[in-house]
């Protein structure tokens, strides 16, 4: 079981790839926290924040954990709006 409260048949082919991968990270912790965010957001990301969502996919679990619970600096790149929008869904303080 996954623990998604979120029924893809209303989302387009892009959406739920990535609710998919949201909830399948390979970390528990991220699946979470990822997971809960796409629950709730993905049906009304605009494209480019798609984008962004699809290339923080792409990063190791451990290093989105790290940047979430300030164990690792975040890095530029990724020090945006929109994961800063996912930081304070998970309840995360960034400094």
């Amino acid at each position: 079981m996954t623990g998604t409260t979120l029924s893809s048949a209303g989302l387009d082919v892009r959406r739920r790839k990535t609710h998919f991968r949201c909830w399948h990270r390979g970390m528990r912790e991220m699946d979470l926290i990822l997971g809960r965010f796409a629950d709730a957001q993905i049906a009304l990301l605009d494209d480019a924040e798609l984008d962004e969502l699809d290339q923080l996919l792409d990063e190791q679990d451990s290093d989105l954990l790290n940047w979430l619970t300030n164990q690792q600096a975040l890095p530029a790149d990724i020090d945006t709006p929109f994961f800063r929008k996912i930081a304070a869904f998970a309840g995360a303080t960034i400094r």
